[in-house]
């Protein structure tokens, strides 16, 4: 057996995003249908009522992926994943309340009565609140325009505004009974994800893991800052190419924001992050840290791991993806032991801060090192990636991706050019960070 056959069966299934709401539409649906009268199931107004059903179980299955618990991060294989799959539950939600209000959601032959009993102007205000409920939750989250601590604030209100919409389902006039399939399905979904919010608003900072650090050392130019920290207690055990949540203990700089990890773990505990100033938060905090300063980080997540498998590796970074790349260099269970080579990906004039030193760490891995100004399109890294997948053979290859969805997607075209299946290829979502 062949090492891409061994890495393809060594490879858990993960759950992604379509399937999720595959699953999601076709289990509310299903459950809708087995408690309706055979005759009427098949009737407009059960495609009306089942797209309330569906759209109350998106929001909380969303509810139940933003909590960050282990399980669920290793069911999807990453947060990043998990966090798609997350978006996607939201604009979906969306889509079906739409058609919920949309269309009539009843049939004169079903028996109808609400679960809880409010007066007639209150059931009407919650309908019409659980929409613009919905309508709230996904627009602020899909607007990366807003500043990530105003979204923030906001997006703790996907809780509470979840409890309008659970309160409209067991106010309205509908044949769901709590005992029946869907009343069941639903009762079981909305519970899962108050459990989910409650623990994620109130739980989270207490019980999640986490470690007080302190920072040691700060690296940095006008684009970019390096930070070591060195931990006050007990360190987080993680490995390289993961990433965690940081919040500084000071007044500006306490949102807590997702960085991948840019050392390899060590005796000491020491932890540091590479940070690019690419938003308003990011920007703030490349000219106000300096050592000294305490910051709680929450960690590991993600699974960008290095597996070599004996195969030639081909790394790839752009911009602030080379983060990773840089604990894999300094990461000392997994020493190279094929032949693997660095692609990075840089702008002029978004250099690395003075602290770190590339061509020395590849150099002392034996990792040859390529810096590439001009993009995908240049053609000294085209003729280079043919050359190793020549050397090479195209089974015999990993290539490892972090970076914009530009240049994975151009990766990815090299990769079909040349015949190296897209089972070869790892990446993280980038965008996630």
């Amino acid at each position: 057996m062949n090492s891409v056959l061994q890495s393809a069966l060594a490879r858990p299934p993960r759950l992604g995003a379509a399937t999720l709401v595959g699953l999601l539409v076709l289990a509310s649906f299903a459950s809708l249908l087995a408690g309706l009268p055979p005759g009427s199931r098949l009737v407009m107004g059960s495609l009306g009522l089942g797209s309330g059903v569906t759209a109350v179980a998106l929001m909380g299955a969303a509810a139940v992926l933003a909590a960050r618990w282990p399980w669920v991060e290793s069911l999807f294989g990453g947060l990043d994943r998990v966090y798609e799959a997350h978006k996607w539950l939201g604009v979906w939600a969306l889509v079906f309340a739409s058609v919920h209000l949309v269309l009539q959601s009843g049939h004169e032959g079903w028996e109808v009565a609400p679960i809880l009993q409010l007066p007639r102007p209150a059931t009407r205000m919650v309908r019409q609140l659980s929409f613009v409920a919905v309508m709230v939750i996904v627009l602020l989250a899909l607007n990366r325009s807003i500043p990530y601590r105003v979204w923030r604030w906001w997006h703790k209100l996907s809780g509470p505004l979840f409890l309008i919409v659970v309160l409209h389902w067991l106010s309205f006039r509908s044949p769901i009974a709590l005992a029946s399939p869907a009343g069941a399905w639903l009762a079981t979904v909305s519970a899962l994800a108050v459990v989910a919010a409650a623990y994620k608003l109130l739980l989270y900072p207490a019980l999640a893991r986490h470690a007080e650090y302190r920072l040691e050392s700060v690296s940095s130019n006008d684009t970019a800052v390096y930070l070591q920290f060195v931990p006050t207690g007990k360190a987080i055990p993680f490995v390289a190419g993961q990433f965690a949540f940081v919040a500084f203990k000071h007044d500006g700089l306490r949102e807590p924001h997702p960085y991948t990890i840019a050392s390899a773990a060590g005796a000491d505990g020491r932890i540091a992050f590479m940070v690019r100033a690419l938003g308003d938060y990011t920007a703030r905090m490349v000219k106000q840290v300096q050592p000294g300063l305490l910051a709680d980080v929450y960690a590991p997540f993600g699974r960008f791991r290095r597996k070599p498998d004996g195969r030639t590796e081909i790394w790839i970074a752009g911009g602030v993806g080379i983060t990773p790349f840089l604990a894999w260099l300094q990461d000392p269970v997994h020493a190279p032991s094929a032949p693997v080579t660095l692609f990075d990906f840089t702008t002029p004039g978004r250099e690395l801060p003075g602290a770190i030193d590339l061509p020395a760490l590849a150099q002392a891995r034996g990792v040859e090192l390529m810096e590439v100004t001009t993009g995908p399109a240049t053609p000294a890294f085209r003729e280079r990636f043919a050359a190793i997948v020549a050397q090479a053979g195209k089974e015999g290859v990993q290539v490892n991706v972090c970076g914009p969805k530009g240049l994975l997607d151009a990766v990815r075209s090299l990769m079909r050019q040349h015949g190296v299946d897209e089972r070869n290829l790892r990446h993280e979502l980038f965008a996630f960070r």
